[in-house]
Formats: structure tokens, C-alpha cells, sequence
């Protein structure tokens, strides 16, 4: 990766910053900076502002919010969007780590060289890696067909020390239960053994591709846990 520094704290690629939570980063009181634009279409994804957004803050926009905040926050949570089609969350990493945080990385795996750099220079401490589906399913729900590159990152995420989990949205209009046991399969393939979540579509506002609300199916009643890793089930 090319780490050369030039003027990456001026380039508008954050679309908002949430000041407080307790929620997204355990133990870590957080605040959120929301990256604009995705390389990914999803139709449940509930941030279609952002993802659409041509971004609205510089990283010196938002610094000296959170330099005024370092007594009360412990961690920053960068998601969106997608954070890594910035080059420039490399140097935003760099900075945060500089002034004391920790930093926790909401992301879909397309860009796992930058992860790479992240990780091996110790700029993030937990990532948190959203696992769409496989195959053909993959393309279709995230308008990409890129998973080569996600199952990089899979890979990548396994063979390092850092903290990390991987997490499926589920509704039950995309993906079936052979769909999920395909997805179980595939991280058992690869030597998956922390914790694997199930957090189930629940949309109380418009998504990106204005997908229905269904009473889906309670996974946790219906997945058999015959797996070399935990299964666990959010909002059912």
C-alpha cells in the first residue's frame, strides 16, 4: 500500500460523526464516524443516506470534536458506508491510534490489502467483517462479484492475532437455510473458530433497495450447532 501522506485530512469522505455509544465497541465508550459511498448495493442495507453520499467532513472538520472528547471516549468506531475505499482511513487510523484510542473497523471485506495494512501495523484493534452470502447469492445481494477478495480478508482475519468477529444479516426473502448452512460450511472450511452472529433484518426506515419488513424465521430454534464455532442469534 502506498503510505505516502499527502493532504488525506482534507479530503471530505466522512458523512457524520455520532458522539456517544456504548453499544458499538464493548467496554469502549465510542464515538462513530460514518464513512460515505459503498462498493456494495445491498438492498437491506439501512444506511442509504450515507452510502449515496458524496461525504460532508474532513477529518480536521471533525478532530477537534474528538480531541475534546478524549476524557470521556476510549474508542472510535469507523463504519458507514464502507470505510475502506478511502485510502485515507489509513492515515485517519494512524492519527486516531496517535491521540490515545481504540479503534474498532466496521467493514465488508472488499479491500483486505488495506486491512492488511491496518492490521500489521497495529492501527485497528477489532474488526468486525459483514458476511453477505456465497457464490452466486454473494453477487446478487451485494451487486459485486468480488468474493474472492472477501474470503481474503476471511483468511487474513483467521491467520491474525486480532480481535475480530463475523456477522450475517439475515432475512429470510434473500437468503434460505441452505443458503446459511453454506455459510457455516465455507467458515468451518476455513478454520473459523470464534464466535459467529446471526442478527436478524429488522428496518424501522427506508433501505437502500426499499426491501420488505417479514417476520423471518428464529435461526436459533432451527440451526443445528454441529460447528468448531459458537453460533449466536441478535433481535430474534
Amino acid at each position: 500500500m502506498n503510505k505516502e501522506n499527502i493532504l488525506w485530512n482534507q479530503k471530505k469522505i466522512i458523512d457524520s460523526l455520532t458522539p456517544f455509544t456504548l453499544l458499538d465497541f464493548k467496554s469502549y465508550p465510542s464515538a462513530i464516524l460514518w464513512f460515505s459511498g459503498c462498493n456494495m448495493r445491498c438492498d437491506f442495507c439501512y444506511n442509504p443516506e450515507i452510502v449515496l453520499s458524496k461525504g460532508k467532513y474532513t477529518f480536521d472538520d471533525i478532530k477537534g470534536f474528538i480531541e475534546s472528547r478524549k476524557n470521556l471516549l476510549k474508542g472510535v468506531v469507523l463504519c458507514g458506508g464502507e470505510p475502506t475505499i478511502h485510502k485515507e482511513l489509513y492515515y485517519l487510523s494512524k492519527e486516531l491510534k496517535s491521540m490515545g484510542f481504540k479503534i474498532k473497523l466496521d467493514t465488508n471485506g472488499l479491500n483486505s490489502d488495506l486491512i492488511k495494512s491496518l492490521i500489521d501495523d497495529q492501527l485497528v484493534d477489532f474488526i468486525a467483517l459483514d458476511f453477505k452470502a456465497m457464490g452466486d447469492k454473494f453477487n446478487l445481494i451485494t451487486k459485486t462479484d468480488q468474493f474472492k477478495q472477501f474470503k481474503k480478508t476471511v483468511q487474513l482475519l483467521i491467520g491474525s492475532t486480532i480481535e475480530y468477529e463475523i456477522r450475517t444479516t439475515y432475512h429470510e426473502k434473500l437468503l434460505s437455510l441452505d443458503d446459511i448452512y453454506k455459510m457455516l460450511n465455507f467458515l468451518k472450511s476455513c478454520n473459523y473458530k470464534k464466535n459467529y452472529y446471526f442478527q436478524n433484518f429488522i428496518s424501522n426506515k427506508t433501505t437502500l433497495g426499499k426491501i420488505e419488513e417479514i417476520n423471518s424465521k428464529n435461526l436459533s430454534k432451527i440451526i443445528n450447532q454441529n460447528y468448531p464455532f459458537d453460533i449466536k442469534f441478535r433481535n430474534f
